[in-house]
């Protein structure tokens, strides 16, 4: 026989041992059991660093959260200054930056995925969006500083803060809105092409629906990098101390992150605490906003 002893000849010349490759089948067995651990503990390490900065701040400015922090505005002296401006201006802010970036950025990805003919131009478009993603935000502050603040002369308004933080976005919602719409069954749409709809009917009445959920988890996660973002408000003027809240889009603003900066660098241990409490309503803030995003994503991935 040709075969050595333990093994069987099965068609075509190829040996099979009986036994198969058990001793690869449990080293590998065992790897896997060892990346699974280091996964396990690295995600327990970074969740209880997280556990004890959380901890860190609302110990040390949970004392300070009062009616008085929120309703004033900041002062010299620590038993006075509060977040009013501050908080007033992040809100503006964030509300203008998302009517500018949500309709622009999935419009965009609609464009791309659907409409767009798969050409060079297309593929060297997408390419500079997903880079476009990777920028430091301290260069779209640049960007604004030159384009809206300067050239178009609006100031240092909260319109120019909401078009730079639109652009620091925009890839962002981009990215995710197209890998949304991507992921949505080419069935779905051959369907409703069978019984005779047009394009736009496929994509309002059948894609979107589909993808919304998709879209709107990378609209959270834009909106929560844009709400924490500090270097493109200072680069573009954004004051730090301001007593009076905007009332409109040309007022000048502050922010949370800006208003929490000005109190960290400050010697006393009275604005440090300060600065933990804003960080504190920026977390109630940011948690806020993801908390109704999340709902609407639900309801609108609620099948009928």
């Amino acid at each position: 026989s040709n075969c050595q002893q333990g093994d069987e000849q099965v068609p075509g010349g190829i040996r099979v041992s009986p036994f198969g490759d058990s001793g690869n089948l449990a080293a590998r067995q065992r790897k896997a059991r060892l990346f699974s651990g280091i996964c396990v503990a690295v995600t327990f390490a970074a969740v209880a660093i997280l556990a004890v900065l959380i901890y860190e701040v609302t110990s040390t400015g949970i004392g300070w959260l009062d009616s008085q922090f929120l309703n004033s505005f900041p002062s010299r002296f620590p038993e006075k200054a509060g977040i009013k401006s501050a908080l007033f201006g992040t809100l503006w802010l964030v509300s203008l930056t998302a009517l500018f970036s949500i309709p622009t950025g999935v419009l965009a990805a609609i464009y791309l995925e659907e409409y767009a003919p798969r050409n060079r131009l297309t593929g060297f478009i997408e390419l500079n969006i997903a880079n476009l993603a990777g920028v430091p935000s301290i260069v779209y502050g640049i960007l604004g500083l030159a384009l809206f603040v300067r050239f178009m002369g609006l100031e240092r308004s909260v319109v120019s803060g909401a078009l730079t933080m639109a652009l620091l976005i925009l890839p962002i919602i981009i990215i995710s809105s197209k890998e949304a719409i991507k992921a949505v069954p080419s069935s779905i749409r051959q369907a409703a092409y069978a019984v005779g709809a047009t394009r736009w009917q496929v994509v309002r009445a059948h894609v979107l629906p589909e993808a919304i959920g998709g879209i709107l988890t990378g609209v959270i996660l834009a909106l929560s990098r844009a709400i924490g973002e500090t270097a493109p408000l200072i680069m573009i003027g954004a004051l730090t101390y301001i007593a009076f809240v905007p009332e409109g889009p040309m007022d000048e603003f502050t922010a949370l992150p800006i208003q929490i900066f000005n109190w960290t660098a400050r010697p006393q241990a009275e604005f440090h605490e300060l600065a933990s409490a804003g960080i504190i309503v920026l977390l109630v803030v940011l948690l806020s906003m993801n908390a109704i995003a999340v709902y609407i994503r639900f309801m609108g991935s609620r099948k009928p």
